[in-house]
């Protein structure tokens, strides 16, 4: 069964992000998609990095495991919110603590906000930042607009029948992804 990383990337008190971590958690786990795992920047609270990870002379256990569970996910799924056009520095400085581990890792985009554009204007930015990191982000997206609405804390939808349908090709595209990066590293 493939492996999907959900990284929740806000830190803020009251954040809303890790809601829809939590549904695609439940979403992937109940639809028997993948294992999945959340990896919570809040929880993780690392500190901003002075250097990548590959040229620290003595990384942290924590910064070592959150590599490794980068490294073995199949695919990762980033739940972002939208500060001011743009996404928050502790997703920022998680990014650029890796670089390989980033390397044709496909990569499903999740944004969210409390207003009508749903993250949408911060996929520019992060986008932009992924494919410098090489990574292979997926062309479906998936964005929340008035998250405080639209799921409660534990991750559950207002209106699960069009938020499951939704789900279902964002995941479509994620999982073909996976595939056929498995496929082109079995022929190489």
């Amino acid at each position: 069964m493939p492996h999907i990383a959900i990284i929740s990337s806000s830190v803020r008190t009251g954040r809303k992000t890790h809601r829809l971590a939590l549904f695609f958690q439940k979403y992937i786990e109940a639809n028997n998609l993948a294992a999945t795992e959340i990896l919570d920047l809040a929880a993780y609270n690392f500190p901003i990095f002075e250097e990548r990870l590959q040229y620290q002379p003595n990384p942290t256990e924590q910064v070592l495991e959150f590599a490794d569970k980068i490294q073995r996910a199949d695919g990762v799924i980033i739940a972002t919110p939208e500060y001011n056009g743009g996404y928050p520095a502790s997703l920022k400085n998680a990014i650029d603590l890796l670089y390989k581990e980033w390397y044709r890792k496909p990569i499903g985009m999740v944004t969210v906000s409390g207003g009508p554009f749903g993250g949408t204007q911060v996929m520019t930015s992060l986008l932009f930042t992924l494919w410098k990191m090489k990574a292979w982000v997926v062309p479906a997206m998936f964005p929340v607009t008035k998250v405080q609405e639209s799921y409660d804390e534990e991750g559950n939808p207002t209106d699960k029948a069009s938020s499951e349908k939704f789900a279902k090709g964002f995941m479509q595209e994620l999982l073909w992804c996976m595939q056929a990066k498995e496929k082109m590293q079995e022929q190489s």
